[in-house]
């Protein structure tokens, strides 16, 4: 067959062959992880659009604790992305490690509903004749989560009301449920979004931009899966309706499974690199005991595989580049190396000489570290729309009418304003710079979430100044009432808007940025560098909650964010965070002045001028 009929990346079919580019990949399996991400994000906010509301009304939990456990829930769905992109990367690859975690989501969506249906219909908790049900499967599974939702009375739940105490017992079961649904998802997240990606050749000119478009599009579809869970079925769960929310939940995430395993046979795959870790200490190891060696001129002395065996591996050699000269040192090859090599290759040993391309690995790791955190400060700002964010519109003037609107729905706004910015930035404002800046590329990913970063400012800065209208509204007309006060939680809208078009900016990059810049055995590892960059900005989040309610909680005060929020101080959080959000942007700035971009061999032994054309950027 003609040697263009073929994949220049690597790319092998599900037979673990050279894939053919007319019979795989491309959009039309790129168009199907689409519509599953976003059945699979549907899915998952049918359990974490209300969630805060869930905890308020159901386990009645204060305005603090919830807004902490929601913080600690999404953190920990994306730590467990790590996980997800440790076993894709080393072992399973892409297409087994997304189906497992997504069987892992589906069943334990599907084994709350039928217990939860008939607890709803009954009004009662679970007990032990219940657990002897014998049409209902999965008992172990069922016994786990049996009281998710413990709604006693029937039709508790909603905003008026209360739902009766729960022991200890059920309260953790409750956990450990949603805590698997966490495992579900977050080990599914950063594997979806990179085998996206694989399904197009980016050293072939057409797929290669079809490859940066997916990114966009993969966050639009993130988007538009939420969208419905926040308005129909954010609305339905704020009257108390959960067991309908939770059965699409269920339905979606079966489908979305579904349509995953369709794609099977049109699927590119990049085979797994084995682990990183081991990868990582050979080069540290290796640079320890040769702490003396000394570097000749050039890159003379450096070892490296020929370019046949690498290419061989799937793998694109990685350019030295300076900076981090220690490491270096694990590539050196001394007169006993050389020896070795003469006698035979396979004598190497890895703990002793490793590759350039090896070394250079931990060198990008090392280098994508700053940026990275630097981007934590920024999920801070978004995790605010999961808590805070709520618990400011529930006590707002919802009602238009005689219709209500779940204040968790105003995050509408910020999945119309993410839709509307990616088509902006792709149709608009990136063709405008890149013909001032005459480029085929507009504006640099490193660049881009320093924008999202300014933008995530305003936002906080809009957030701050509502509240203060909300304050001064809320003392004026109902001194004495709990949340509430006669400004329209329409004003939120600017501050949703705001955060959407940061998200544009900031975690679109993000993904394009971290995969592109991750070597080729750690692109799931790029990927859940996101991630986690959201789970700690969760935790952070939690952390700062607990810091400012101790401190402002003094004297008898009742604290920036207390239970009745007309008694406290909001709006002097979301400046905080402003503040703290422009300390960040100055730091990454400083960081991405120094950051120098990967760079790779081509296969056909060019420089491959992709992403990492460029040695050094500054925003």
């Amino acid at each position: 067959m003609d040697e263009e009929a073929y994949t220049l990346d690597g790319a092998v079919d599900r037979h673990g062959q050279p894939a053919i580019r007319a019979r795989t990949g491309t959009w039309v399996s790129g168009i199907l992880l689409l519509v599953n991400q976003g059945l699979a994000t549907l899915a998952f906010f049918g359990v974490g659009v209300n969630l805060v509301l869930f905890l308020t009304r159901v386990l009645d939990q204060d305005n603090a604790a919830a807004a902490n456990n929601v913080s600690k829930w999404l953190g920990t769905v994306y730590v467990f992305s790590l996980l997800g992109a440790f076993l894709s990367d080393s072992y399973w690859g892409r297409y087994k490690t997304c189906a497992i975690f997504q069987a892992i989501f589906v069943v334990v969506s599907s084994i709350n509903l039928p217990l939860l249906r008939i607890l709803i219909q009954a009004g009662k908790r679970p007990n032990a004749s219940l657990f002897r049900l014998r049409t209902l499967q999965g008992l172990v599974l069922l016994s786990v989560s049996s009281s998710v939702f413990l709604l006693k009375p029937h039709g508790c739940g909603d905003e008026q009301t209360p739902c009766g105490s729960h022991s200890t017992f059920h309260i953790i079961f409750f956990y450990l449920s949603v805590y698997l649904v966490a495992l579900g998802n977050g080990g599914y997240q950063p594997n979806i979004a990179t085998f996206g990606a694989d399904q197009f050749d980016e050293e072939h000119p057409t797929e290669g931009h079809a490859k940066v478009a997916f990114f966009s599009y993969f966050y639009l579809a993130l988007n538009l899966g939420s969208l419905f869970s926040n308005t129909v079925l954010g609305y339905f769960e704020d009257q108390g309706m959960w067991a309908l929310g939770f059965w699409a939940f269920t339905a979606s995430a079966f489908l979305a499974l579904v349509l995953f395993l369709i794609g099977t046979p049109r699927y590119r795959h990049f085979e797994p690199k084995g682990n990183p870790l081991s990868r990582f200490c050979q080069v540290l190891v290796a640079a320890t005991r040769k702490w003396k060696a000394k570097m000749t001129q050039g890159d003379n002395s450096l070892f490296e595989v020929d370019k046949m065996k690498s290419a061989f591996n799937g793998d694109r050699k990685i350019l030295h580049t300076d900076g981090f000269r220690f490491l270096d040192k694990a590539a050196i090859m001394t007169t006993k190396d050389h020896a070795e090599q003469d006698e035979k290759f396979y004598g190497r040993n890895p703990w002793c000489l490793c590759t350039v391309t090896q070394v250079e690995e931990v060198k990008c790791i090392l280098r994508l570290l700053p940026i990275w955190l630097c981007t934590i400060l920024y999920s801070v700002v978004f995790t605010q729309m999961a808590s805070l964010f709520v618990e400011q519109g529930a006590a707002m003037k919802t009602n238009i009418s005689n219709f209500n609107i779940p204040a968790a729905g105003m995050s509408s706004f910020d999945i119309l304003s993410v839709a509307v910015f990616i088509f902006l930035y792709r149709f608009a404002l990136d063709p405008i710079v890149a013909k001032i800046k005459s480029e085929p590329k507009g504006l640099t990913e490193l660049q881009r979430m320093g924008i999202g970063l300014v933008i995530a400012i305003l936002a906080m800065v809009a957030a701050g100044v509502v509240e203060v209208w909300r304050l001064r509204d809320a003392k004026e007309d109902c001194p004495n009432c709990v949340n509430a006060s006669s400004l329209s939680i329409f004003w939120q809208i600017p501050q949703y808007m705001l955060i959407g078009a940061s998200e544009v900016f900031m975690y679109v990059g993000q993904l394009e940025f971290f995969n592109g810049q991750a070597p080729d055995g750690l692109k799931s590892f790029g990927s859940a560098l996101c991630m986690t960059s959201i789970s700690l900005g969760n935790y952070v989040s939690d952390l700062l909650v607990t810091i400012v309610m101790k401190v402002s909680t003094k004297d008898d005060l009742p604290g920036w964010i207390p239970g009745n929020l007309n008694q406290g101080h909001l709006d002097r959080f979301f400046f905080l965070l402003a503040a703290l959000t422009m300390v960040d942007l100055v730091l990454y700035v400083i960081c991405a002045k120094w950051y120098k971009y990967i760079k790779f061999e081509g296969r056909n032994g060019a420089d491959d001028n992709g992403d990492g054309g460029q040695m050094e950027h500054s925003v």
